[in-house]
This record gives structure tokens, sequence and C-alpha cells, in this order.
């Protein structure tokens, strides 16, 4: 949309420990993650996105979480767990200043914040750097309460409300100030992940009111953290925002029909679907060294074969042509010793069916 979120799109998740420990195993049952959904009334007055990425991690397996916060369930006719901290009408500036938060960490001690914050302070005309310096408190009173917290950012959604015709452009400014400002925090014990929920996101067809998402705005505000939220369960983290993406020019490589062999070197690719809900899916694509020698890189090939397209992706370079799809390793990720593996993922849209490809192709290097 703008050149500034174009490079918030791309912005490296800071992020280098991997893996996922609970940190207040006193307080909570072995093994269960306990995530806080901290924001405003986007978060909590319903926050039917709450309701939907409960629905898709449970979906997907995901069944040893907690969703804490003061707050109660606050409807959406769907099964969920509905506890947060989505204060409606709060400003990020007001938590800060106020010394709200530490209290809400004390009562529910969670493992990860996801934070959608800053809504109100750009309605009220704070300016971004006060903003930011609030966001910068509460990061360390999280931290101060879990030293391990993973703290999930989320770029704002836009806003065009009738009574604010300034409110679009001052969300613009924080939003591109946000994925700087998290590089400047984020620890490898405590990282700070920048989601990009602006990309993608009409006002007009995705609120009610200029603001407040409708049914289809929840949805899209889910499936942007669904992946990130996974890969802080699992320990396989994206390395990028996940972003909307073209498909691309044609590959450069035709896929050959059999999985080749150079030398010793050599690998297979296994596809699966993760999680399914109405309009999209996430899938999984693990790559494994089947050789005897080191891969220094790979190469993925598989058709769709129902119109699936993919629309965001992670720890890897995805293109699209139609219904054929490569996806090429990343720099840190394309050496396999022999007998291990790596995996990237993919958020893709369906309609009708979603059958998975009859066959899927890897070439090594």
């Amino acid at each position: 949309m703008l050149r500034k979120f174009a490079c918030a799109a791309a912005f490296t998740l800071l992020i280098t420990g991997l893996g996922f420990m609970v940190s207040h195993p006193a307080q909570s049952q072995p093994g269960v993650v306990r995530i806080m959904p901290l924001g405003d009334s986007i978060t909590g007055s319903p926050g039917c996105w709450r309701a939907l990425l409960w629905t898709q991690l449970q979906d997907a397996g995901y069944t040893n979480i907690d969703f804490v916060g003061t707050l109660p369930p606050q409807g959406c006719g769907i099964p969920h767990d509905g506890d947060n901290e989505g204060h409606g009408g709060i400003l990020a500036t007001n938590m800060a200043s106020q010394n709200l938060l530490p209290a809400w960490l004390a009562a529910t001690n969670p493992d990860i914040v996801l934070m959608h914050l800053g809504t109100n302070d750009v309605w009220s005309n704070r300016p971004t750097q006060v903003i930011l310096d609030a966001f910068t408190t509460l990061v360390q009173q999280m931290r101060a309460n879990n030293p391990s917290m993973r703290i999930v950012v989320q770029q704002i959604i836009p806003m065009n409300p009738s009574s604010c015709s300034e409110c679009g452009a001052r969300a613009v400014a924080l939003n591109s100030a946000i994925p700087d400002w998290a590089a400047s925090l984020t620890t490898p014990q405590s990282p700070i992940i920048v989601v990009d929920q602006w990309t993608g996101f009409n006002t007009a067809t995705d609120t009610y009111d200029g603001v407040h998402p409708n049914s289809a705005g929840d949805q899209k505000i889910a499936n942007k953290l669904f992946p990130v939220v996974r890969g802080l369960l699992s320990g396989n983290l994206p390395t990028s925002s996940p972003t909307t993406s073209s498909p691309t020019a044609n590959p450069t490589t035709t896929p050959p029909t059999s999985s080749p062999t150079f030398g010793d070197t050599s690998c297979t690719a296994t596809y699966q679907i993760v999680g399914q809900w109405q309009g999209a899916f996430q899938g999984e694509v693990r790559v494994r060294n089947t050789g005897t020698h080191t891969l220094t890189g790979w190469t993925v090939y598989f058709s769709f074969p129902n119109g699936q397209v993919v629309s965001q992706v992670w720890n890897a370079t995805l293109t699209q042509n139609g219904a054929e799809v490569t996806a090429v390793n990343l720099s840190w990720n394309g050496t396999l010793a022999p007998g291990t593996s790596t995996a990237f993922g993919f958020i893709a849209n369906w309609n009708g069916s979603n059958t998975a490809p009859s066959s899927i192709t890897c070439l090594a290097s």
C-alpha cells in the first residue's frame, strides 16, 4: 500500500531463540502455554478474532493452550476460551502511565502476549513517539513478570472513522515506526515479533464503522496471527512476517517427475494440511536429506489440483504460476546433513475442494 508498509511486510521476525518453555509451571498445568490477548475493544468487544484463532489452533492440534486475561468471554457464538485483556476505549499511553498491566500479568502469568494497541491513542492524537514509549514500558512490565515472554506486536488495522479524518494517516505513521522500535528491543530470550495487520485490510469491507472489524475483518486478523502463534508453540518460527504476495513469473526450471539424485545427494518432500477453516488452510512441507552427503540447497515442486492459491509463506521463497508451485530454501535452512530435515509452511485459499497434490518433488543441490 505504502512504501513504508512494503518494508514492514518484509520485516524479519526478530527472534533467534527457537523452541518454547513455559515459564510459570507453578501457576499452570504442566505443558500448558498461557496466551494473553491484550488490547482495546478490537481485542475485547467482542474480539471475535480470538474465537477464530482459538478454533484454528485447536483444529491444528494445539490443545495444550490457555487463553488468559482478567476479562471474561464476550460472545461470538463460537465455543472458545474467551479470557482476554481487551479493554474497550483504553489507550496504550494510559495503560502504561497508570501502571495497569502489572496487576493483570500477575493474575494470569502469560507465556505469550498478543498485543493490538494504539488505535485509541491514534484517535486521541497522541504523538507516535509517545505511543512507542508507552509500548516500551509495557514490554518492560511483561519481562518483569516473565523474563522469557514472547511478545507479538501487531501493526494496527487501518482506521477511517467518520469523526477523525486524520486517523488514517496517524495510523500509517505508527505502523511505519513499529518495526524499528521492535528491532531495538527484541532479545533472544524475549523476542518481539511484528505482525502486519494493515496490509490487505479494507475499512470499507472489513469493518462495520471504519474502525472495528466485522466478521471478514476478524477472519483476516486471525489468519495473520495463526502461523505466528503456531510457530511459537511448535518452535518452527517464521523468518519474516507472513505477507500476501501475487504469483510471479514461471519457474525457470521444469519440475522433474521424480526426486533426482546427484551423486549421493538427494532429498524428499512430504506435504500435509496442518489446519483448515472456511476459505483457507495452512499447509506444511517437510524436506528431508535422504542422501549420504550434506545438502547445500533444495527446491520443491508441486501442483495444486483444485485451484488453491498461496497467500502467505514462511521458511522458504515461494512462487506460484497457476497451479504450479515452486519453493526454494532460504539462506539459513538450505544446508541439511544426511538424515536431517526442515520444513516450510504457507497459508492458501481454497474453494469447493482442497485435495492435496498427487505428487511432490524435491530437487537437491
